[in-house]
């Protein structure tokens, strides 16, 4: 799944996202996969119209991520990252291209994919593997990524399949690994969109959800200077 920006227009928010959702599990996910077919495979598209923040969401978390990268024991490692709900490839090719060897992508939007080949120019032949695939049903190989990138893309996995995801994750790090995630953060509860089906929840959701796939939180903030109508939103390194 490709990232969103998505603005405050829901009100009714509930305590657990499968309280949310109305229709069974199979609709959430193919109501997904329609929405983002029929978005256009550019950075305004990946943004939901929010192309405009790509540098200072980019230079927020590349100052984020380089805080726990090093060749020295106990940092971690440049040899190889995994960009979860990549799209066309934006966050590849600003943060992770700069920063990693080389770079996995997966996303369950094939034209997006395809579209990364071009966009990510030169440097797409340091892309080892393109997956084209939701997260839901998404292994990563054991111990293969030094970081696992996840970006505006938590919201399209149920809670179950979330925790699910993270423990397959865990599993996918090297020694000293990292699991980042990005996303929107609402005030209160879980709010869905039925635009793009997904959801956003609050910070005390998404914190049980890491704890319950056995993960510890090394770091959180907030990212900054962004518009005020949409989310906040907080990045979260786990391990």
């Amino acid at each position: 799944f490709s990232e969103c920006m998505t603005s405050i227009t829901h009100t009714m928010s509930c305590t657990k996202m499968e309280d949310c959702l109305i229709e069974n599990q199979t609709t959430f996910y193919s109501k997904a996969e329609h929405y983002w077919k029929e978005v256009p495979p550019t950075v305004d598209g990946m943004l939901g119209g929010y192309g405009s923040i790509s540098s200072i969401d980019i230079n927020g978390s590349k100052k984020f991520l380089q805080k726990f990268l090093g060749e020295v024991q106990g940092k971690t490692g440049t040899g190889c990252a995994l960009d979860c709900g990549a799209g066309i490839g934006r966050i590849t090719k600003r943060l992770l291209m700069p920063l990693f060897r080389t770079v996995d992508l997966v996303d369950v939007t094939q034209e997006f994919l395809d579209k990364a080949h071009t966009y990510l120019g030169e440097e797409a032949k340091r892309v080892e593997n393109y997956f084209c695939c939701g997260l839901q049903d998404f292994q990563p190989q054991p111990e293969r990524y030094d970081v696992i990138w996840i970006q505006w893309v938590i919201g399209h996995l149920t809670d179950d399949h979330l925790v699910e995801f993270l423990r397959r994750c865990r599993s996918g790090l090297r020694p000293d690994g990292l699991i980042v995630v990005k996303d929107n953060v609402a005030y209160e509860g879980v709010i869905p969109d039925d635009v793009d089906s997904s959801m956003c929840r609050d910070l005390n959701v998404l914190h049980r959800l890491v704890a319950r796939a056995g993960l510890n939180i090394i770091c959180e903030e907030q990212q900054q200077n962004f518009p005020e109508e949409i989310y906040q939103v907080h990045t979260l390194a786990l391990r």
